[in-house]
């Protein structure tokens, strides 16, 4: 039972890019929060629930990219 390099080595990436992600939309969804009295408001937290949302998706897609190499049918 090999792992496969390429398909490891591709869940990796998607791993290292959600990893900013994790920090970076919490972060700016409680910066959203302060400062609710700028026009900006809205856009500040959409912004964030974007980077939350993309971070789950990259780390679910690595994970399974992690997964199909390490468990290769």
């Amino acid at each position: 039972m090999a792992t496969d390099k390429n398909t490891l080595s591709r869940g990796l990436k998607y791993l290292s890019g959600a990893l900013p992600l994790l920090f970076l939309g919490p972060t700016v969804i409680y910066n959203a929060f302060m400062n609710q009295k700028n026009d900006w408001h809205y856009l500040v937290l959409a912004v964030g629930i974007i980077a939350c949302i993309s971070s789950v998706f990259l780390m679910f897609k690595g994970l399974q990219f992690v997964m199909k190499s390490i468990f290769n049918d």
